[in-house]
């Protein structure tokens, strides 16, 4: 972990101490570069290295959650963004990380993570069943979207191996190649409103459109446990959506090493919630960071020690 661990195993105090200390240098893994954890991610950096003494952040741009955790997994990471199915899995040693579980511990709950599925007004695409037989993009090999895609295809009757023609494109590929009609349609799981879907419906000739989904939260609960919730795209979220898109939503949420001392987890949870106005001018969803979505129901994991003492001095009951 370079530097990560050095001098800090036995430090409890809150402040990292800035003299006779080498410093400590974390990599934060983040997301596509037209999606929100990338600009998310950015700002958490900055505002880390600017604000917690002996601390250099960086941002990494990635595939998504699934790469993310592998990061997590081989050290090539300290800090992450991910889905919370995508981090259920990671830390049971399911689905994709089948036999090689990944020691993680949540450090918080960030923002809800809206599943977009997203076509072009005039293709004939109504509902999941009229994406049989297209070209759909279900995100980049690694990623969370890929993830959710799959499931979703699968809880609406559809095989995504052989009912689709799957492209594994990111979202600014995605919004791309449905713009130039390469694809019909494409997945996307991310925060309002994500760039590359923005750019896409505002690009001139394209009247973008959303496909319904919520009524599968149920299906998919059913099968994965209560990960996922009735949700929707409110109209106007994007260019030329004039209507809610009902979706289904899972919450990203922010993880560590379960090696990672107290002290560094807290600094970044409290410094996140102390600048919480300076990263809402990074993305307006960093205006969800809030303790009350500081729950073990909606990070599903455990919470890192160093978590769990800030959020008890605010009076929340954590484990």
């Amino acid at each position: 972990m370079r530097n990560f661990l050095l001098g800090l195993v036995a430090c409890a105090a809150v402040a990292l101490p800035a003299a006779a200390q080498q410093k400590i240098m974390i990599s934060i893994a983040t997301g596509p570069t037209g999606g929100v954890y990338y600009p998310m991610g950015g700002g958490m950096a900055n505002i880390l290295s600017k604000t917690v003494p002996g601390l250099s952040a960086t941002a990494e741009a990635t595939a998504g959650s699934i790469a993310n955790l592998e990061f997590i997994l081989t050290k090539k990471a300290e800090v992450a963004f991910s889905m919370a199915d995508a981090s259920y899995d990671a830390y049971k040693g399911e689905e994709k990380f089948k036999g090689r579980p990944v020691p993680i511990r949540g450090l918080m709950v960030l923002y809800p993570n809206r599943f977009h599925i997203v076509t072009l007004e005039g293709l004939g695409i109504n509902k999941l069943a009229d994406l049989k037989g297209r070209r759909v993009s279900t995100g980049p090999p690694r990623s969370g979207t890929e993830v959710k895609a799959n499931r979703v295809l699968e809880a609406a009757g559809l095989n995504p191996d052989k009912d689709i023609t799957r492209e594994r494109l990111t979202v600014q590929e995605s919004g791309n190649a449905l713009k130039d009609r390469k694809i019909d349609a494409f997945f996307w799981s991310g925060g309002i409103p994500t760039a590359a879907v923005t750019d896409l419906a505002a690009s001139p000739g394209v009247k973008i459109k959303f496909i319904d989904h919520a009524e599968l939260a149920e299906v998919l609960n059913k099968k994965y446990g209560p990960l996922y919730v009735r949700d929707v795209i409110p109209a106007k979220s994007y260019p030329g959506q004039d209507k809610d898109a009902q979706v289904t939503t899972i919450w990203n949420i922010l993880v560590t090493g379960a090696d990672t001392p107290d002290a560094v987890a807290y600094n970044i949870v409290k410094t996140m919630f102390d600048r919480k106005e300076d990263m809402v001018q990074v993305h307006k969803e960093s205006q969800n960071f809030d303790l009350k979505h500081q729950t073990n129901a909606a990070i599903v994991i455990p919470f890192h020690p160093g978590a769990v003492k800030y959020f008890r001095e605010q009076g929340l009951k954590v484990k």
